[in-house]
């Protein structure tokens, strides 16, 4: 491999929400798992860049041009078929404030927003912070696999949704939607009228025999209600940059967005912020590539580890993101029995089940951007700590 993912490098007392924030509440020797960034270097190209920016030493206020929509279009048209008007790309800089002022904008207080839960949780925060009603559509979890309850999500599209909240890739499932059942989805919001907002963050992390689509694809009249979140910041580690680009065929709503953006201040990125996505999108995909193959092996490794040790515990099978969603009931549906196993006494940090709804209560989500030793260190803390490894 050309590049070395194996690096374990401390990420204490760089003001990580991950590690710093649970070195506060836990103590220095755990082990984090939880949050969605990963424990790996972005690409060396983008460092260089980002340091040679640094170099310059006047960090003034910035704004996106030319370059940037080319390399966003660029990126859209390779990986994904989307071919994508540069006056459809908006910039925002995280998708969680997009959300929360497409919510504003386009529904009014007490508006029923529906998620399909188990759910991510912020975005699902974004809806009761601003006085709206979230709805969750539980999916169903058959022979291992998660599947949407289109009969409890059209039940629900009757009693009327302003906005359908998708997440695709799914977060913490893994689920990969299918070109079937976003046309399903697509059909019931535009049969109940609601707006389809699609959090694509982690789409370019998807696994063997599965493909991802984007919602706004189905047809002219899908893509006139939806808009699409994307961004580099879990793709390339870029999380705290702040960069994602909101794609919005329609021009009204656009327009509509745009003027929320500028109501809530929101306009020059970060300095560093278009640069690392302009070298990102346009001189890195050897690294994506062999990135994607490490994660890949981790999935692997994982999977075997827990197979030989913990074989009570059931990973669900993951089609994309970084990102594993374990099943512990086997041990305990009470998440304080989990949390005293692995946090307490393995001093692990992982997601449990309930931050992401009353449905993920014995669930865990297991991060695997991160250095094998630093899985294999941590797992093995789970093993010897496992409740049930005596008998079985």
């Amino acid at each position: 491999m050309s590049y070395n993912f194996d690096q374990v490098i401390s990420r204490f007392d760089t003001n990580s929400a991950k590690w710093d924030g649970a070195a506060d509440a836990l103590g220095r020797d755990v082990i984090v798992l939880s949050v969605a960034d990963m424990d790996l270097q972005a690409p060396p190209k983008v460092v260089d860049k980002v340091s040679s920016m640094a170099r310059h030493g006047i960090y003034g206020y910035t704004d996106p041009r030319p370059p940037y929509y080319a390399a966003v279009q660029h990126w859209l048209e390779r990986a994904y078929d989307w071919s994508v008007p540069e006056d459809w790309i908006v910039f925002c800089p995280r998708i969680v404030q997009a959300v929360s002022i497409i919510i504003e904008r386009f529904s009014e207080p007490g508006d029923r927003i529906l998620m399909h839960t188990p759910a991510y949780q912020p975005i699902a925060n974004a809806v009761e912070i601003n006085d709206r009603r979230l709805v969750q559509s539980p999916m169903l979890l058959r022979d291992g696999k998660y599947e949407i309850d289109f009969d409890d999500m059209e039940r629900q599209m009757k009693e009327g949704i302003k906005i359908v909240l998708l997440v695709s890739p799914h977060n913490p499932t893994g689920r990969v939607w299918t070109k079937q059942e976003l046309e399903r989805i697509a059909e019931l919001c535009i049969r109940y009228d609601a707006l389809i907002v699609s959090d694509d963050i982690h789409a370019d992390f998807i696994h063997e025999e599965h493909e991802h689509t984007i919602i706004a694809k189905l047809s002219q009249r899908v893509a006139e209600r939806s808009i699409i979140c994307t961004s580099p910041g879990k793709t390339f580690n870029l999380a705290s940059l702040e960069i994602a680009n909101i794609v919005i065929p329609n021009e009204k709503i656009r327009e509509r967005f745009q003027l929320g953006l500028r109501q809530a201040g929101i306009h020059n990125p970060t300095f560093f912020a278009v640069p690392a996505l302009e070298v990102a999108y346009t001189e890195c995909d050897d690294w994506l590539e062999e990135l994607r193959s490490y994660i890949k092996e981790n999935i692997a490794y994982t999977e075997a580890f827990f197979t030989e040790h913990m074989p009570e515990l059931k990973i669900i099978q993951a089609e994309g993101t970084f990102l594993l969603w374990v099943d512990c009931s086997a041990y305990s549906r009470n998440e304080s029995d989990l949390i005293e196993w692995i946090q307490n006494q393995s001093r692990v940090s992982v997601s449990f089940g309930t931050s992401f709804g009353v449905d993920g209560e014995g669930f865990i989500r297991l991060n695997l951007g991160a250095p094998r030793a630093l899985l294999r260190e941590a797992f093995e803390r789970m093993a010897n700590h496992y409740p049930l490894r005596h008998s079985s």
